[in-house]
């Protein structure tokens, strides 16, 4: 039994092969138990980020990192003009846009403080060597960026979050 610790895009996993029996091994990552065959994504690893070891549709993928922008410097004070700005929306809240299918993200489109609106390309993901925009599904201010490029995103997980 071999263990390897590995470090991918920012995320770390702890792979422990179990056996290994022809073309086919039995591996453990981060405590969860595949059954993995060599060559199975040879082609797709070498087009996209790489991965701890090529398993099958039915594993999670890692869990997103929430991204926010740095807290902005200080500046001086400016002269008071008669109508009042909106008040700036407290980072992470708002609507999540979730994932469509489990791919990879390739692209983001759009920062922290962003005015969107609704159908535009906030993402692309990538899924069975399909690149997908991911489009906003209601106008507004992008408050989080909740994946990073390479992340591995199940259905329905957040991409961006707009208030």
């Amino acid at each position: 039994m071999s263990q390897y610790k590995f470090r991918i895009n920012g995320n770390d996993y702890n792979v422990e092969i179990n056996s290994v029996n022809g073309d086919s091994a039995t591996v453990t990552v981060n405590g969860i138990q595949y059954s993995v065959e060599s060559g199975v994504a040879a082609c797709s690893a070498a087009a996209s980020a790489p991965a701890p070891a090529p398993v099958s549709a039915q594993a999670p993928a890692a869990a997103p990192q929430l991204v926010s922008a740095p807290a902005p410097a200080p500046q001086p004070a400016a002269p008071k003009a008669e109508t009042a700005a909106p008040a700036p929306v407290a980072t992470g809240t708002g609507k999540p846009v979730p994932a469509p299918l489990p791919g990879v993200i390739v692209e983001i489109c759009v920062n922290v403080g962003d005015s969107v609106k609704q159908g535009q390309k906030v993402a692309v993901l990538e899924a069975m060597k399909m690149e997908n925009d991911i489009e906003a599904s209601h106008g507004g201010t992008v408050t989080a960026i909740n994946v990073n490029k390479g992340d591995s995103v199940l259905e329905g997980a957040p991409i961006v979050t707009i208030a």
